[in-house]
């Protein structure tokens, strides 16, 4: 799925990031989301290895990168760690400057990435997400509050969600990426392979876990201090949404998103949530004229 990319392992001391590394030209970090592995990006990755050097890491705790523990108030999983442990492996493969690209979960890492690291980031693209404070205050909102159900889930402490995902990872992780997406056949049997090899790692499923319940506490806690501060992403940032179904329209994650960033642009595909995978010329396409 990745043919010419090379596969490394980086020691960042605490915790070895797992990686995909392929094509020539200026940096650009693909970061995937949940419940999912630097794999989803299989699709799109290697077209835009023909124009950048691209970079494809499994975030801590998912894929084949460590999974420590999450320790005082989940901070172990906060996306300011994360975003931490990409800028380390990033200067580790000798870049001092790039550009970013997240989905999801890694939508999260890349936002608070270009906040907390604007002297790395050139530019952003951020795929079907809101910051996810703006996400938490909008659960008043039926349709919003019904989609997001299973950030309520993972969040619960532990061990009660990591038992249950447990009775059947494979049933698990299919059915969720069916309702949020469009169906599973919009995934490649080799891709949703190694998505439930990965996933039926009970360290997976705890350190995932251990992700969303940071986003319910630290993470919350880290953008209200952004808001009050008045911080604002300002490196050109480009946000694409799935124009079938989910959680928020393109008009609503526009008019949050202008409030985060002062170079703000957007447009939608064709896919419900997993951009890459269910609509990747299209993302492509966008990626590319934007990076470029």
């Amino acid at each position: 799925m990745f043919h010419g990319f090379d596969q490394q392992q980086i020691d960042l001391g605490e915790v070895v990031i797992n990686l995909r590394k392929g094509g020539e030209g200026l940096p650009l970090l693909l970061l995937h989301g949940y419940p999912q592995t630097h794999v989803m990006w299989h699709k799109v990755a290697p077209r835009l290895a023909e124009d950048f050097t691209v970079i494809v890491p499994d975030l801590r705790g998912y894929g084949d990168s460590s999974k420590p523990p999450a320790g005082e108030n989940h901070a172990g999983y906060s996306k300011r760690q994360m975003a931490q442990d990409m800028v380390g492996v990033m200067q580790a493969l000798g870049f001092q400057q790039w550009f970013v690209a997240g989905h999801d979960r890694g939508a999260r890492v890349s936002y608070r990435m270009a906040l907390d690291h604007p002297d790395k980031v050139l530019r952003l693209c951020s795929m079907d997400v809101v910051p996810t404070v703006e996400q938490f205050e909008q659960t008043a909102h039926r349709p919003t509050a019904v989609a997001m159900y299973h950030w309520f889930f993972l969040a619960q402490p532990s061990p009660f969600p990591e038992k249950l995902i447990g009775e059947d990872p494979a049933y698990y992780l299919r059915h969720s990426m069916e309702s949020w997406g469009g169906g599973n056949s919009v995934f490649e049997p080799e891709a949703m392979a190694e998505y439930i090899r990965c996933f039926s790692d009970p360290e997976t499923i705890r350190a995932t876990c251990d992700c969303y319940r940071a986003g319910a506490t630290i993470d919350c806690d880290i953008d209200v201090q952004t808001r009050e501060n008045g911080d604002q992403i300002t490196c050109p940032t480009l946000i694409l949404w799935g124009d079938r179904g989910g959680a928020w329209s393109g008009k609503a994650q526009m008019k949050i998103w202008q409030r985060w960033a002062t170079d703000v642009r957007g447009q939608g595909v064709p896919n419900g949530h997993f951009c890459p995978e269910e609509a990747p010329d299209e993302t492509y396409e966008a990626m590319k004229a934007f990076f470029s």
